[in-house]
């Protein structure tokens, strides 16, 4: 009964995250948030991510199309693109205190003048360093930008080799009852991460409490949802999962090798993946070399309804190297070398640039 319950549950975290290709626009309706990560081994996380439910994308087209996008940069559990459904929903966030002066600058300015590069801000402001919240050192005029879009008083227009352009955002008319948003909040976090376990949940939706002027109650929120039936949940092996109601539970997993990035939503709970895969995967780009196990950007490599081990990536000449790393042993089934190929070839066209185009930088 259990083995069953558990394939069951797998199969439900891949097939409606890894759901059929759709255009982009779809795509990110559907999954309502992905995760953004800078660092491209072989490509930004953003990227490898929407590779699987997008057809025909290649590296870079969500940055390249953001403004003609209904998207935002923003902030759900992490750093990413939300849907416009979804902002609506993250904001408003009350300030955790009163603009600076340089804050306020900084937003007159962006007003005033339209899209604005930080560069810009640094020639008229000055160069300043101030401590960010890493511990490191940032510019002034950075954290400034930083926090006002936090805030939701910018947003990203587009951006410039990377860098993030901010403008005036847009102030909406009206906002959903705080205890109904929550609410809101709740689904939409189990949905992107379904099957989720509620002790995840719950964390996750605890620090969504500082986006409330006024103090909610997540657990209770939760537990409501659990109540009324529009959360499902079950327990398995003494950990209980929840997924909205209106998930389907009962697709099996195709025979597929797919190359997943380290954020996305079918591999994010790293609690999740080794109850439902028996093996602890660590993203190890900030662990020191000697002490990797598995690689700089290790991508875990699912197979049906397993993930079987990890792939290594590397595009460099025109060149596609992957290379496979197993947690027991390789799969013995011999369709598994086949479609472990095709998927090392779709992964090389996604990087290969359209005619006419210039490589991703």
């Amino acid at each position: 009964m259990t083995s069953q319950a558990m394939q069951r549950m797998r199969a439900c975290a891949i097939t409606n995250s890894l759901f059929s290709p759709e255009t982009l626009q779809g795509a990110i309706d559907m999954l309502g948030f992905i995760q953004a990560d800078p660092i491209r081994a072989p490509a930004r996380a953003q990227d490898l991510i929407l590779r699987h439910r997008v057809l025909d994308y290649r590296a870079g087209d969500i940055e390249s199309r953001y403004p003609s996008l209904e998207v935002e940069e923003d902030f759900l559990y992490a750093y990413g693109f939300v849907s416009r459904e979804v902002h609506g929903l993250v904001h408003p966030r009350p300030h955790q205190s009163a603009l600076s002066a340089l804050e306020k600058m900084t937003l007159e300015t962006v007003r005033d003048r339209g899209p604005v590069h930080p560069k810009e801000l640094e020639r008229r402001f000055g160069r300043h360093r101030v401590v960010n919240s890493w511990g490191g050192y940032s510019r002034a005029t950075k954290q400034a930008l930083e926090r006002l879009h936090y805030a939701g008083l910018l947003r990203v227009a587009r951006r410039e080799n990377g860098v993030r352009v901010y403008e005036a955002a847009e102030q909406p008319a009206g906002h959903l009852e705080p205890r109904e948003r929550l609410s809101e909040l709740v689904l939409l976090v189990a949905r992107v991460l379904a099957p989720i376990s509620l002790s995840s949940l719950r964390r996750i939706l605890a620090r969504m409490r500082r986006w409330f002027a006024e103090p909610v109650d997540h657990r209770g929120a939760i537990q409501q949802l659990v109540e009324s039936g529009r959360l499902a949940s079950q327990r398995l092996d003494g950990v209980t999962y929840a997924w909205p109601a209106s998930t389907a539970m009962d697709r099996s997993a195709p025979p597929l090798v797919r190359l997943l990035a380290p954020f996305d939503p079918v591999v994010f709970d790293r609690t999740r993946f080794e109850h439902f895969w028996g093996w602890p995967y660590r993203f190890e780009a900030y662990t020191p070399p000697a002490k990797r196990r598995r690689g700089y950007y290790a991508m875990p490599l699912l197979w049906r309804d397993q993930i079987v081990g990890w792939a290594n990536a590397s595009h460099a000449g025109g060149v596609m190297d992957v290379e496979l790393g197993f947690a027991e042993r390789r799969p013995r089934d011999p369709r598994f070398r086949r479609e472990a190929d095709a998927e090392a070839a779709r992964l090389e066209a996604f990087l290969a640039p359209a005619p006419g185009e210039l490589a991703v930088a």
